[in-house]
C-alpha cells in the first residue's frame, strides 16, 4: 500500500450530510492533516478510512485494495481514536501482549516489550494502566495502534491531554514512521504541533474540503483564512 485515494466520498445521516464530495490522495511518507472545527466531518472521515463506517457515496482505494478485501486490508491499518482501547485492569505489558495476539504476531510478548521500550515506559511495563496519566495511556495506545507495523496510520486528536514531553515523543514517533514510508492521516486542533509536522493540510468545513496546501509553516494563519 503506497497510496491512499479518496474519491468523491460522501456520508449522509438521513438528510444531514456529514461529508460531501471528499477527494484527496495520500502517498507513502506523507503526514496529511485534517483540520477544521468540531462537526466538520474529520472523525467521520477517519472512521471511513479505517473501514469502521461505509461511505454513502464514493470510494476509498488503498493501493490495490478496497474495503471489500476485509481482513487483508485491516491488517495494514492502525488507528488511534478518542477511545484508546486499553484495559485499565491490565498492565501495560498485558495490554500490548493481548493485542499482539489478536494481530497474530509471532512473539506477542517480545513485541509488547519492544513497544514499551519505544514508548519510554519499560520501567512501568508491569503497572496497571488504571494508574497511568493521560499522556502515558496515550503513548501505550499509540504503540497498540502501531504494534502490527501498519502501512496506514489514522489518528484522531492524538495530542489531546498531552504535556510537552509526551507531545514531542509522539511527534518523533510519527516522524520515524514517516521515514519508514507509512501513510499517516491525522485530525487535530493543535495547530502549533501540526505546524512543521504535516506535509499537507486539508481544511474541512461543514463536511466539505474548503482548501488544501503543502506549506510547512504559518498553519494557524492559513487555517484562519480557510475557515472564513
Amino acid at each position: 500500500m503506497n497510496r491512499l485515494s479518496v474519491v468523491d466520498v460522501a456520508r449522509h445521516y438521513g438528510r444531514r450530510k456529514a461529508l460531501s464530495q471528499i477527494t484527496f490522495t495520500c502517498d507513502a511518507g506523507e503526514i496529511v492533516g485534517l483540520l477544521g472545527p468540531n462537526g466538520a466531518g474529520k472523525s467521520t472521515l477517519l472512521n471511513i478510512l479505517a473501514t469502521l463506517l461505509a461511505p454513502s457515496l464514493g470510494r476509498v482505494e488503498y493501493g490495490n485494495l478496497t474495503a471489500a478485501d476485509g481482513a487483508a486490508l485491516r491488517a495494514q491499518i492502525g488507528m488511534l481514536g478518542h477511545d484508546l482501547f486499553l484495559y485499565p485492569e491490565l498492565t501495560a505489558r498485558e495490554n500490548l501482549a493481548f493485542f499482539g495476539r489478536l494481530y497474530a504476531l509471532p512473539d506477542a510478548a517480545r513485541s509488547a516489550a519492544s513497544a514499551l521500550d519505544r514508548a519510554g515506559l519499560a520501567e512501568r511495563a508491569d503497572d496497571f494502566v488504571s494508574g497511568f496519566s493521560r499522556g502515558m495511556r496515550q503513548r501505550v495506545a499509540l504503540e497498540r495502534a502501531l504494534l502490527h507495523d501498519p502501512r496506514l496510520i489514522l489518528l484522531d486528536e492524538p495530542f489531546t491531554g498531552l504535556d510537552q514531553t509526551s507531545t514531542q515523543a509522539l511527534v518523533e514517533r510519527l516522524k520515524e514512521r514517516q521515514r519508514a514510508g507509512c501513510l499517516i492521516v491525522l485530525a487535530t486542533h493543535d495547530l502549533d504541533v501540526a505546524d512543521r509536522l504535516l506535509t499537507r493540510a486539508i481544511y474541512l468545513k461543514n463536511g466539505r474540503i474548503v482548501a488544501s496546501d503543502t506549506e510547512t509553516t504559518g498553519l494557524a494563519e492559513r487555517y484562519r483564512r480557510a475557515m472564513q
